[in-house]
């Protein structure tokens, strides 16, 4: 068992009669035997969910934080908008009912119950590509997408030039501008999901309804350079930014918020062996790890993205908190602490990491190069409390095929950022200065993110940004046998045509005997070390 308190029996140490180590390889999944004396790290075993979804829902909106009961602040002729995360969460998908949908239930009873008509629902994208009619139909169930959809509930537009509400500027000179839909309504509640520590609080208004004016204040190559870990709000120069903007935003829009959470069980019942230790695997998890892993490696890429996907996850809900933000947010970080939070007693050297193709700005699509090196050396790098897995200087050793791919639909700045920049120069803050106001404004970027699937155009600048401070902390990442070498190396990384030669490589540059740990994900942890 887990002792969610303090992470203890989270760290197995490898001997020599252990059997291989399952390792997320993209799309598949991969075994490695792991030198004697490696630290394993595993993440805690899924919370239970609250008993009654419903309940816990109804009592958070009748007893808020810091904010009248839902049905004491609503009137007839008021307007509501209700906004709520978009496809980014969760990871997998929920399977249904999406947690979304729970709570829009609910609150719409009490919009039509005290007799509130002018409603509308805004999926909060931000800079990312617009989500379709089946993605909102899956968010918001099945009744409410018939009575809403397409009037009455659609992507935030956040280069609508009609639809947009200049709020003022933060402390700090910082532009605060947001959907104006959501700006001019009486009331503006946030449904949001939480699945990691950086998502949610004062990141949802401000940032998932706002502008690239807005969002250029702190998704910079500087912030994000220097920032301790946005994964860390406490100590996250990043999450005082949407602070501000959030304080200013409070002054002009009455915002409810309303957060869940969720637990980490990420995978069906069919793909139990992924969330067991491999000491515990019986006949049925070592034959669904090869039938699934033959499965997936006979398909064509297309299909094998579909099929990796294709089951959705059981997650359990863990909170539901409503009311005032700040407030509501410190109880849903309360929460995830409990599912994440591992403790780890030093630094290692040398970090592996399996990565899954499981990405917030891949969903239906592909990993490409660049969205590789900010899940790696951007995300899982960042999953810490006070000092990360790995020390200055170490190396990270990741574990995927990094094709040399892109989605067009979805990622055409992304295409063009990697071809036709990254040749010219790797260095975050000479991207952001010579290029990230050019694609930012291009006309045909623009387009298409408005009327097609795309991604903002400044989007894979921000993808750079968020792994600049890993991969300036570390020595060197060591891709593992990647489909194309220019991909890794235009990236960043070093290459190595296995995981023994990569352990190799890596001790040769750190030197000495150096310490090993494998961050056994997902599902994600937050690693807290002293």
């Amino acid at each position: 068992m887990h002792d969610r308190r303090n992470g203890s029996g989270n760290i197995h140490t490898v001997t020599a009669d252990d059997p291989p180590f399952l390792f997320h390889r993209g799309e598949g999944y991969t075994r490695h035997r792991l030198p004697v004396g490696t630290q394993v790290i595993y993440p805690n075993a899924p919370l239970e969910p609250l008993p009654d979804r419903r309940a816990a829902i109804e009592h958070a909106l009748d007893h808020p934080l810091g904010d009248e009961p839902l049905d004491a602040l609503l009137r007839p002729g008021m307007k509501v908008t209700v906004a709520f995360d978009d496809v980014s969460l969760p990871l997998p998908r929920m399977a249904r009912p999406d947690v979304r949908q729970s709570v829009m239930e609910v609150v719409l009873e009490r919009l039509d119950r005290a007799g509130v008509t002018d409603i509308e629902l805004i999926c909060a994208i931000c800079l990312h590509r617009r989500c379709t009619p089946a993605e909102l139909r899956h968010f918001v169930g099945p009744a409410i997408f018939k009575r809403f959809w397409p009037h009455r509930l659609r992507n935030h537009d956040a280069e609508d030039p009609n639809d947009r509400a200049d709020l003022g500027t933060t402390s700090a000179g910082e532009v605060v501008e947001i959907n104006g839909r959501a700006a001019g309504s009486d009331l503006l509640i946030y449904v949001n999901i939480n699945l990691v520590t950086m998502d949610g609080g004062h990141k949802s208004v401000p940032v998932g309804l706002a502008t690239y004016r807005s969002v250029k204040h702190h998704h910079n190559a500087c912030m994000l350079l220097h920032d301790s870990s946005y994964m860390d709000p406490p100590r996250s120069d990043f999450h005082r930014s949407c602070e501000r903007m959030g304080e200013v935003v409070a002054k002009h829009v009455h915002v409810f918020t309303i957060e869940t959470t969720l637990n980490g069980d990420l995978f069906h019942s069919l793909l139990g062996f992924l969330q067991k230790r491999e000491h515990g695997w019986n006949l049925r998890d070592r034959l669904a790890y090869h039938g699934s892993r033959l499965g997936l490696g006979a398909l064509p890429g297309p299909l094998r993205r579909k099929a990796y996907t294709a089951l959705p996850a059981p997650y359990g809900v863990t909170g539901v908190h409503a009311g005032r933000t700040d407030l509501v947010h410190a109880e849903t970080l309360k929460s995830l602490d409990r599912q994440y939070d591992v403790r780890i007693p030093e630094q290692a050297d040398i970090v592996l990491l399996g990565l899954p193709s499981i990405g917030p700005y891949n969903v239906d699509s592909i990993l490409n190069p660049i969205l590789v090196r900010c899940l790696s050396a951007g995300y899982f790098f960042n999953f810490y409390r006070h000092r990360p897995l790995v020390r200055r200087g170490g190396v990270m050793i990741i574990d995927h095929p990094i094709p040399d791919a892109f989605h067009l639909l979805h990622h055409p700045s992304y295409y063009d950022f990697f071809n036709y920049l990254l040749p010219q120069t790797a260095d975050p803050r000479e991207l952001e200065r010579r290029f990230e106001k050019s694609y930012a404004e291009n006309d045909r970027y623009i387009h298409l993110y408005r009327h097609s699937y795309a991604y903002h155009g400044v989007h894979p600048f921000y993808m750079w940004y968020w792994a600049a401070h890993g991969m300036a902390h570390m020595g060197k990442v060591i891709a593992v046998a990647p489909q194309s070498e220019l991909a890794a190396r235009r990236i960043g990384f070093d290459v190595a045509p296995s995981i023994e030669a990569a352990i190799g490589m890596a001790r040769e540059f750190v030197g000495g005997q150096p310490s090993i740990s494998y961050f056994h994900c997902p599902p994600v942890m937050m690693c807290a070390l002293p």
